[in-house]
This record gives structure tokens, C-alpha cells and sequence, in this order.
């Protein structure tokens, strides 16, 4: 097995339901081919945090296990996703007076702002992940994206910064590292998401992507071409598995198969009057679940969280100004009808996103297919881009910055913090159930993609 090299970059999904290891080598025309793949369900990790270390290490060291049998290369390092509640967001401004108008503004000006709001004070236990340039002011100019050979006395920046706990990020690590290999870097997985989906066009136009995943749904809205702002909601597809279950009082497999295999986020007309029986056993009798009412309950879970994405979208833009809609992506959104779910809380256009078949070369069936592999194919996309600028993905700059201006000035404006907290009220969920079953029963259920 050859050890890997500059040319060939692994990255890490770490999902609540399943870990996903991909090992690629980017060709003379920029194409992505994917050499190695490998898939591991996920213990030890819920909603996007590593509660259990041992349990995530073996699951990653087996997924990572795959990925080397299938590609032949030895991973060392690796770039690998993070995700979690504990995320947080913020915009700021950052403003540096210049000693001269008549000298053109460089690279090293920028840096010098990127480089002030990496040395900012963060919260106790956080550490910055991104630090993401928005837009930029010269002297009182508005709205320009690339500053460099302007002339100007005072220059401002706009910058998106993402924030994570630094537990919950050294937890990750560790479950990295302990398997031998080396984080290259952190990098937030709404954002990977959106590398792989999303087109320039559909970030100029303003899109709002949705990653809805087993333990979080990710958003990332994209205005002017760039990211303004990202949540972590700590609710995705295990939340509707576990409504079933509670529901219909039945395991949690056979929830999941319930909803992979005959689920829908909408009550349809050619629901009435089909059941799915789950045989008994242990000397329990069969049990009947009626298909309408098991919409009624995903419908009831899926509409909260739907809320809740719209609430974070009008926090901070008109749902009108999305000029290319929701990209809704991420195993849940394989759920039958749940496009048209959206379309009705929103009012918006939405569509699925897949990872960029134009840019991935893939032999591995399915991997470029599914909504459910967006983020470790954006993951690999990131860390070809970070490697090839020479940047690190926690900050996206140049990690040296050298300034040997003294009189300059600066100042730091906070424009936005969104901390504020959302949860469902999952009484609701249970207002829709027109029977509660008691009991529990084995059937065994051979699921494809918990993730969904």
C-alpha cells in the first residue's frame, strides 16, 4: 500500500449516522477523481458531538480502513468536517487607516484585517473555524469584492466569522488523530456542503443551502456571492425516526425502516387505505400502521424544522431575495415529497442538490449520486482548494501576515450575532396520532441509508 501523498488528500465526514472517508488526486484539468471510498455506521456521536471517543474511533478507523483497501494509499492526513449545536456565527467590520492614498492597496492590507480578526477575543471555551472575507470598503465605497490595486486612505472589511467549541473540536480530533492520522484541518460542513452543490451562479443569485443530516440540519445563505450566515440546528432525520418510534411504540430499527421504505412528508391521496404490518413475535400479535398516519408524524416533525429554517433565513435576508431558492440536500432530503413541503412553508423555489458530477470522477456507484455524500465530496473539494492556495480551512488566509506599519489605526464593529436558540415543541408531533400502540416487537429491517 503506497503512503499518501501531496497530490492525493483524504477527508473525514463525521455524520450522527453514518462516517463517510474519501481519498482523492486532482487531474491536470482540475477534475476530482475519487481513487477511494469507504462508508461505516457512526456510534459514539450524536447531533454532530463525539459523546462516546472509543465508539467514534473504531467507527471512523473502519470507515478509514475501507478507503485505503479501495484507493491503495495509506492515510496519513486528512481534512474532516464538523458540525454540532455549538456552532455560532457572527459579522463584523474591521477598518484599517492607511499611512498613504497614493499607494495601491496590497495583499498584505488584507491580510492585516484578516490577521486582526483572527487575534480577536473569542468566548470562553470557543475557537474560531472561519474566518470569511464578505466585502470590502475604500474610502466610503461600497461593495467591493477585491480591493487590491485601488487607492484609498482608509479600507474596511466585512467579514463572516464561525465560531466552535473547543471540546467538542478537540474530541473530533482526537477520534482523528488516535487512528493515525493528522487533522489538516477543521471545516464546517454546511460549507463543504455548499462547495459540492452549489454553482457561482446560484451564490450570486442568493441561495440558501440545507444539509438536513441523521443528528443536525446545516444552513448556509449565500448573498452577492458570498456566505452570510450559517446555523447548525440540532434536529435532522433521527428526530422524525424517533417520533415514529415514540408513535407507533415500536423499535427504533423498525422506525427507520418505516420511514426509509414508506415514508412521505406529506399526506397524498394514494396513502388512504394502505397499512404496513409488522409481524409479531415473542408472542405478540402483528401490528398495523396505516400509512396515511405515519405522514401525519413525519409531516408534523419535518413542518417544525422547516420553521425553524425559515426563521433563520428571514433573520437575516427576504425570502424573496433568494433569487435561486433552497437547496435542500444531505440524506433526509431523499424523503418523498419533502420538496414540496418546503415549497409550502416558504413559498420559495427549491430543488435537491447533488455533489458536482462535472467536476467528480467517480467509479464508485452511487457516491456522486446521493445528497447524502455532499458533504465529504465538498470536504475533498475544500481541502484540494486550501491545499493549492497554501491556506489553512479554519481561517481560509495565509497563516503568515506581516505588517511593519506603526501608525496604523483600527477598529473592530460588531454587525451581527446569531445565538439565539430554536427548539421544536415535540408535543406536536403527537397531536396528529390517532392511535398509540403499546408493546414492542422484533422486525428486522435492512436499511440502505439511515441517513435519511
Amino acid at each position: 500500500m503506497e503512503q499518501q501523498n501531496e497530490n492525493i488528500i483524504a477527508a473525514i465526514d463525521v455524520g450522527t449516522t453514518k462516517i463517510a472517508v474519501l481519498v482523492g488526486r486532482k487531474d491536470s484539468d482540475g477534475h476530482i477523481e475519487v481513487l477511494g471510498y469507504g462508508r461505516n455506521e457512526s456510534k459514539g456521536v450524536r447531533r454532530g458531538a463525539v459523546l462516546n471517543i472509543e465508539d467514534a474511533i473504531k467507527s471512523i478507523g473502519n470507515a478509514v480502513a475501507q478507503a485505503e483497501a479501495t484507493s491503495g494509499y495509506k492515510i496519513t492526513e486528512a481534512y474532516v468536517g464538523i458540525a454540532g449545536h455549538h456552532i455560532r456565527s457572527q459579522q463584523f467590520t474591521q477598518t484599517k487607516n492607511r499611512n498613504s492614498a497614493n499607494d495601491a492597496i496590497s495583499r498584505d492590507d488584507i491580510d492585516y484585517l484578516i490577521d486582526q480578526m483572527r487575534e480577536m477575543p473569542t468566548e470562553m471555551g470557543e475557537e474560531v473555524l472561519h474566518i470569511l472575507p464578505q466585502s470590502y470598503t475604500v474610502d466610503g465605497e461600497h461593495e467591493i469584492m477585491s480591493p487590491v490595486g485601488m487607492y484609498g486612505k482608509q479600507l474596511s472589511g466585512v467579514f463572516h466569522i464561525i465560531f466552535g467549541n473547543t471540546a467538542a473540536a478537540n474530541n473530533l480530533r482526537q477520534c482523528v488523530e488516535r487512528n493515525g492520522i493528522k487533522v489538516k484541518g477543521l471545516i464546517l460542513e454546511p460549507l463543504a456542503s455548499s462547495a459540492a452543490v452549489l454553482t457561482d451562479d446560484d451564490k450570486e443569485l442568493g441561495v440558501a443551502l440545507v444539509d438536513i443530516g441523521g443528528g443536525t440540519t446545516d444552513i448556509a445563505i449565500y448573498k452577492n456571492g458570498c456566505i452570510s450566515h450559517s446555523k447548525v440546528i440540532p434536529f435532522g432525520g433521527n428526530s422524525v425516526t424517533e417520533d415514529i418510534r415514540r408513535g407507533c411504540n415500536i423499535l427504533e430499527r423498525q422506525a427507520e425502516g418505516l420511514k426509509v421504505q414508506h415514508g412521505s412528508a406529506l399526506v397524498t391521496g394514494d396513502l388512504e387505505n394502505k397499512a404496513v404490518t409488522i409481524p409479531g413475535s415473542n408472542g405478540l400479535k402483528p401490528k398495523q400502521i396505516t400509512l396515511t398516519m405515519l405522514a401525519n408524524i413525519i409531516n408534523a416533525r419535518m413542518s417544525e424544522i422547516i420553521t425553524i429554517v425559515k426563521h433563520e433565513i428571514e433573520s437575516t435576508s427576504d425570502l424573496k431575495s433568494l433569487g435561486a431558492g433552497i437547496v435542500i440536500t444531505g440524506g433526509g432530503s431523499m424523503l418523498p415529497n419533502l420538496i414540496h413541503l418546503f415549497a409550502m412553508h416558504t413559498g420559495c423555489e427549491v430543488r435537491i442538490g447533488t455533489p458536482n458530477k462535472v467536476i467528480i470522477k467517480c467509479e464508485f456507484e452511487n457516491v456522486t449520486n446521493l445528497p447524502s455524500n455532499s458533504t465529504s465530496i465538498g470536504l475533498l473539494m475544500m481541502g484540494f482548494e486550501n491545499s493549492q492556495n497554501g491556506t489553512e480551512p479554519e481561517l481560509h488566509i495565509d497563516t503568515t501576515v506581516e505588517d511593519t506599519t506603526t501608525t496604523d489605526e483600527t477598529e473592530v464593529e460588531t454587525e451581527e450575532n446569531d445565538t439565539d436558540e430554536n427548539s421544536p415543541k415535540k408535543g406536536k408531533v403527537f397531536q396528529k396520532l390517532s392511535n398509540v400502540w403499546n408493546g414492542a416487537i422484533n422486525w428486522a429491517t435492512d436499511v440502505e441509508d439511515k441517513q435519511l
